[in-house]
């Protein structure tokens, strides 16, 4: 059955295919942004490593109030083993998984840096390319007013 998969959503573009041969133009494929009216990559998630429960948490609490983020997930006890400064180490910390604009991310490690006790805070995001609609959407939703706020006119 698996083998007939590819098989079949050819067939499914075979009219469209068809209508666009007949019309000059290249078949397109229905895309899952269009649908949802989501824009791939336009969230993201970022992450940032705390030292214990309360750093995270008053960061996470201050970047909600400040909407640089939409919802922040605290993740207790994991293990990083890392290099630093030529040496092993290994701390238990808690991980935040932030989700927000991705045009929101510069401000957002700006932020962190600025109140985070690490000499070098690790903040990295990755975009969102798909997900629950309604969800993505309301990450948008909420940090849209720093965002509008944060861009300057040309």
């Amino acid at each position: 059955m698996p083998a007939l998969l590819p098989v079949a959503s050819r067939l499914l573009l075979l009219p469209r295919a068809l209508l666009s041969m007949a019309s000059g133009s290249p078949p397109s494929q229905p895309s899952p942004a269009s649908t949802s009216g989501y824009v791939p990559g336009s969230v993201s998630a970022a992450f940032v490593t705390c030292p214990n429960e309360k750093v995270a948490k008053e960061i996470a609490r201050a970047v909600v109030e400040k909407r640089l983020a939409a919802c922040v997930n605290l993740i207790p006890q994991i293990t990083s083993i890392y290099e630093w400064k030529g040496k092993i180490e290994e701390d238990s910390e808690v991980l935040m998984m932030i989700k927000t604009q991705s045009s929101l991310v510069p401000a957002l490690t700006d932020f962190v840096r600025s109140v985070h006790p690490y000499e070098v805070a690790e903040v990295i995001a990755l975009p969102v390319e798909q997900g629950n609609s309604p969800y993505l959407h309301w990450v948008r939703q909420v940090t849209e007013s720093i965002s509008d706020s944060s861009t300057v006119p040309p």
